[in-house]
């Protein structure tokens, strides 16, 4: 048999009862003849309250001390792990992320992963033992703890699957696969046997939060044969592949959502050449990610720049533009927060003209403002009022034909 990854998040490892049925799981895939990998996330909610802790210390703690912070509820989730494989008379060894050869960028809170040299877990197969990597971490050439952001124990368990040529991936979490729509928010979403790479990665950059958007990158670009389960079930998943199945008659194959959006618009910027890529160089530089942009001319000489970003990168946005108004010229800078980013996605609109009307007309017809736009050949995005998020998201689910009658059901929680 061959080797397996397994990732579990922190619902499925989030109390010690959780983390014995973690145990007994990896335990039936040894049974079969399997070597397993494990990628642990911390437990539960323990990353949110180390954040807390640090923000009763500092308003803006430096991002270096809180990697060192962070990474911590990895440790404690991989030796529990480890230690339940133990009573149960398993062999297995925890390692941290530079413990498993996990090298990174020297970037801290959303550094990439470099590169990963699989010789310490190739040994600690080799005697036998389940090896369990603490995910989200690695380290820097510099010799630098550092973090992938939320969500990245995902892309851990991808690229750690590509490095050691695993027969698959499998990602477990708190639900039964991708669904047609969160189904926290809409009960009547189904799962989706299967979805390919591209569609799936647009569902997780437009906020699907199943699987971390550079995971599914890193599946595609190496060829890993990736599926979502429940870590609470025995129910078969997702398989995300190359080419999932075109004739299921959807045009629309899922509704995600982003509530993690701010607007930005820089006012009276000069119209000329180069204006864009000074402006949008200059927050590059500074580690802020923007999304949608929009801009508007009302004459020869001046323009407005719209743009979106991550709510979290707001307040850097805003100073790194007020640092450099005298470069950038411009008059200044208006922003919008609770916005909320709803997409639509599937490969079947590649065809289907009248897609994105419909959407509009959908928004419309429940008196919800649309912001911004922005589409691609298997998407269309719209920005609007965070108060009206479940509203709109269960609208177009239905609107394009995906309720089902059975609800969803969402473990953990």
């Amino acid at each position: 048999m061959g080797l397996i990854v397994q990732k579990y998040g922190g619902t499925s490892v989030g109390t010690i009862e959780r983390i014995l049925r973690v145990a007994d799981r990896i335990i039936s895939y040894k049974e079969e003849g399997h070597d397993v990998v494990v990628v642990v996330s911390a437990m539960g909610k323990s990353t949110d309250v180390l954040v807390d802790m640090a923000k009763q210390i500092s308003a803006y703690p430096s991002e270096r001390e809180m990697d060192m912070l962070l990474t911590t509820g990895e440790q404690v989730s991989i030796a529990l792990l480890s230690m339940a494989l133990h009573t149960k008379g398993y062999d297995a060894i925890s390692l941290t992320g530079w413990q498993a050869g996990i090298t990174t960028e020297a970037i801290h809170g959303r550094a990439r992963i470099k590169q990963i040299d699989p010789e310490r877990i190739q040994s600690e197969l080799g005697r036998g033992r389940v090896v369990i990597v603490a995910g989200f971490q690695g380290i820097s050439d510099e010799g630098e703890i550092t973090t992938l952001g939320r969500g990245g124990s995902d892309t851990s368990a991808v690229t750690l699957a590509a490095s050691l040529n695993a027969e698959k991936c499998e990602i477990f979490t708190d639900v039964s696969g991708v669904y047609t729509a969160d189904p926290r928010v809409v009960p009547a979403a189904s799962k989706l046997d299967t979805i390919s790479y591209d569609e799936m990665l647009e569902l997780a950059n437009l906020g699907a939060g199943v699987l971390h958007p550079r995971s599914v990158e890193a599946a595609k670009k190496y060829k890993v044969r990736l599926v979502v389960r429940s870590s609470f079930t025995a129910e078969d998943g997702t398989y995300v592949e190359e080419v999932a199945n075109m004739e299921t008659g959807r045009v629309v194959s899922g509704v995600a959502h982003d509530e993690d959006v701010a607007k930005i618009t820089v006012v009276g910027m000069p119209a000329r050449v180069g204006t864009l890529s000074r402006l949008f160089n200059t927050l590059a530089d500074n580690q802020v990610n923007v999304d949608i942009i929009i801009q508007s001319s009302y004459d020869a000489t001046v323009t407005n720049i719209s743009f979106t970003v991550a709510a979290d990168d707001l307040k850097k946005a805003l100073d790194t533009l007020d640092r450099n108004k005298n470069e950038l010229g411009f008059e200044k800078v208006d922003f919008e927060e609770d916005l909320t980013k709803v997409s639509i996605v599937g490969s079947g609109m590649i065809n289907n003209p009248g897609v994105a009307a419909e959407m509009f007309r959908v928004l419309a017809e429940k008196e919800i403002s649309i912001k911004m736009v922005s589409t691609s050949d298997i998407k269309v995005s719209c920005v609007i009022p965070a108060a009206l998020t479940e509203l709109a998201v269960r609208s177009l689910h239905s609107a394009y034909g995906l309720d089902v009658e059975e609800t969803a059901v969402v473990h953990g929680v």
